[in-house]
Parts: C-alpha cells; sequence; structure tokens
C-alpha cells in the first residue's frame, strides 16, 4: 500500500547535479515504503495520480531511479521508496544515425533528454508478443535500466534494417558501433 511522502523531503536529498549520474548502485539506503507515483508506458510521470508537469523536475528523479530485480525505487543516500513502472522507466524518442552500413552509428534521446549510443553496454532487443505478435523494442540506458523505443523510432530502425545471417539464419538487424542488433528473423522468399 502507498503511503504518503513529502516529496518536497526527497528532492531535497537528491544530490547536485555535477560530472554524471548519482551512484544510485552503490547506496545501500533502507527501503522506506512505496509513494504513489508511476512511470506510464508513454513515459508521463505521475504522482498521486497527476502527470507531473515540471520536466525538470521528472529529469531529476529519473537520475535517482534504481531497479532491484523487478521492482523500482527512487533512492537517495538517505531514503529509498517504491514506485510503479507500467514497462519501462524510459522512452527513446528520438535516433540520430551517423555514417552507414557497419560504420554507422545510432544515437538515441530519451524522453527525460539523456542520450547514448547503441552500442554493447546499450544492446537492443526485441520482445514478441505471443498472442499479437506485436513487437515491444527496449534499448538499455544504464545499468539494468532499459528505455521502450517509441514507435516511429522502431519504424526507422526497421526501415534501415539489414539482413545478416546468424547461425545458419538471416536476421534483420542494425550496424551501430560495428555491432549488428538483431530485430527479427528475416522473412523467408
Amino acid at each position: 500500500m502507498s503511503k504518503p511522502v513529502d516529496v518536497s523531503g526527497l528532492l531535497a536529498q537528491i544530490p547536485k547535479p555535477g560530472k554524471g549520474l548519482p551512484p544510485v548502485h552503490l547506496w545501500d539506503t533502507a527501503f522506506c515504503g512505496d509513494i504513489d507515483m508511476r512511470i506510464a508506458r508513454d513515459g508521463t510521470w505521475y504522482y498521486m495520480g497527476t502527470p507531473i508537469g515540471r520536466k525538470p523536475m521528472v529529469k531529476l528523479f529519473s537520475t535517482i531511479i534504481r531497479r532491484d530485480g523487478d521492482d523500482y525505487f527512487l533512492i537517495t543516500p538517505v531514503e529509498k521508496v517504491g514506485i510503479k513502472v507500467d514497462d519501462a522507466p524510459f522512452v527513446a524518442v528520438t535516433l540520430e544515425v551517423e555514417g552507414e552500413g557497419e560504420q554507422q552509428v545510432l544515437r538515441f534521446t530519451t524522453n527525460v533528454d539523456e542520450q547514448f549510443e547503441l552500442d554493447r553496454e546499450h544492446p537492443l532487443r526485441v520482445v514478441i508478443d505471443p498472442v499479437t505478435q506485436e513487437p515491444s523494442p527496449y534499448v538499455r540506458v544504464r545499468r539494468n535500466l532499459e528505455a521502450l523505443i517509441h514507435r516511429n523510432v522502431f519504424y526507422q530502425l526497421v526501415g534501415m534494417a539489414q539482413t545478416l545471417v546468424i547461425d545458419g539464419q538471416p536476421w534483420l538487424g542494425v550496424w551501430s558501433n560495428g555491432e549488428f542488433f538483431p530485430i527479427a528473423p528475416a522473412p523467408a522468399g
């Protein structure tokens, strides 16, 4: 059950911006309970059922999110509170392409303006719904946190897909930073 927590108190504990992200993976903070905060599948953050309309606040919260197992938390050096995430905590909303072929570099930007390149540290994965056969594409943003790739961005990826034979099977995928990232088996014929 969610309990009321003073979000301003949580905000006051967030380390001041500097170089890089706070080392949330190193903090062994005691769990304080769940708060009524949710990240919807479209990347909208809600507090007590109301969208958080201030992007700087959302960006600040996004720097202190951590995933432990299947659970998500906002964590500071002195407080750890559970939040609900409907799918992924981020959405990849734009894609920039530099170069072409195997030399191509793909750069994503998330809904909180975090940028990163598709590479070994930030791999692509596509989950196919067994009932609807709809793909849900994801890219790792940091550690074990992913971004759902927005449908328009995914169409952009599919539009530049190439075929590569992997273990005897042709796959559609994209190149970035010298690595091939499979999207789906290539259609027969």
